[in-house]
């Protein structure tokens, strides 16, 4: 009795190329539509988990434990204030390792005296105390932060979106702006500030010289505090009570790290959304496989009448056309992945992020695109087993 041929693994995969060697064009086009939507899928995760990645450097770098303090409203719906020594009376809550404020004035700066008074640039001009910096982990781009010498005088730090609209890019005593009908020499530029970015956006001056020079009430407007890492939920529930003992319902208490935190929330929603419009195009891709194999089989009738001939069993023919849509598949989830995992470097490269790309979203990939081509390919298969030989051979 005959043993049944059998095809070695080596053999199937000879096979199951041969269509792809010999229609290398219509290969690359159906492949094209896998590795579109695998490239789109690998590009929104791995995005997203790089600037997943970058928030949480940034929460590592500075700190999760920052606390900000900032007046409501009153029970007649009129804006509240902090007292005066709010800084102090929250300074002495044991778990506290730092407190500084800021104070909102009403002068406006302009880059010259001839400036309208209306283009402010929205530009806010705050008093600041000198350990501001330290507290909400800010850095001096160029030039030096407020000491206790300059904080009496007309000396002015801008944040970076201030300097920006300013026209100012370096600091010297020659630098200086218009603020509140007198020169303030510009004496620093700061870095960009992700946990205070109200700061981004304003002037900064001496807590005595806005006393002195502006007509400042001494009522601090945001006071930051930072707290013990273990502590951070204890302290933040007594600070308010703290800070304005008479109207602690008339405070605001907020978690600067949470706004980053919801951010990356945020990103996962619409990565979601995201992934969802590539497991579209990755299914149009499968369509466009299926569509090859099934043209293939037609086109390729009289090889298969030709190896029904020669002893191909309807499994071998089974086997040859899904092994083939199986390759053209993974060509493309190769590609994609390839694409996919290029496009995310550059970008977080050019966003300064680190790039990172979960390995479940390469290796899924790979994957997803197998069993579409497996999918794709069942249907031109079992078509292609079912020609008889003189069928097939009869075929023009």
């Amino acid at each position: 009795m005959t043993a049944p041929s059998r095809l070695l693994p080596r053999d199937v995969a000879r096979v199951g190329a041969t269509g792809l060697r010999t229609r290398p064009l219509r290969a690359v086009l159906a492949a094209l539509g896998i590795a579109i939507g695998i490239a789109a899928m690998v590009c929104v995760v791995g995005i997203a988990s790089s600037s997943r990645a970058h928030i949480d450097e940034q929460l590592a770098r500075l700190g999760t434990n920052l606390l900000r303090i900032s007046p409501g409203e009153t029970m007649l719906g009129d804006e509240a204030h902090l007292p005066t020594d709010a800084v102090a009376m929250v300074g002495r809550i044991p778990e506290v390792t730092s407190v500084t404020a800021t104070a909102r004035t009403t002068a406006h700066v302009y880059r010259s005296e001839h400036m309208p008074a209306a283009q402010t640039g929205s530009i806010a001009v705050l008093a600041a105390r000198t350990d501001l910096l330290d507290t909400v982990h800010a850095a001096v781009a160029r030039g030096t932060w407020l000491n206790a010498a300059t904080e009496t005088y007309p000396a002015v730090v801008l944040g970076v979106t201030a300097a920006r609209r300013l026209g100012i890019t370096a600091p010297s005593p020659e630098v200086k702006v218009w603020l509140n009908h007198q020169w303030f020499a510009v004496v620093g530029l700061l870095d960009a500030v992700p946990l205070a970015p109200e700061l981004d956006n304003a002037a900064l001056i001496g807590w005595p010289a806005a006393i002195a020079q502006l007509g400042f009430d001494g009522y601090p407007t945001t006071i930051y505090t930072r707290a013990r890492d273990d502590s951070v939920v204890p302290v933040q529930a007594i600070l308010a009570r703290t800070a304005n003992p008479e109207h602690p319902n008339e405070v605001k208490v907020s978690r600067p790290s949470d706004a980053l935190a919801a951010k990356a929330a945020t990103d996962s929603t619409l990565s979601g959304l995201l992934l969802g419009l590539g497991a579209v195009a990755l299914l149009v891709g499968g369509v466009g496989v299926a569509n090859t194999m099934v043209i293939s089989v037609l086109e390729r009738r009289s090889e298969i009448g030709l190896r029904r001939a020669l002893g191909a069993t309807r499994g071998h023919i089974r086997l040859q056309f899904l092994t083939e849509s199986q390759l053209l598949s993974a060509l493309g989830g190769v590609g994609g992945v390839v694409v996919g995992i290029a496009v995310t470097g550059a970008y977080a490269a050019y966003q300064g992020w680190p790039t990172v790309v979960p390995a479940w979203a390469t290796v899924g990939g790979v994957l997803a695109t197998l069993m579409i081509g497996g999918g794709a390919g069942s249907y031109p298969a079992w078509r292609a087993s079912r020609l008889s030989p003189t069928e097939a051979l009869a075929a023009p």
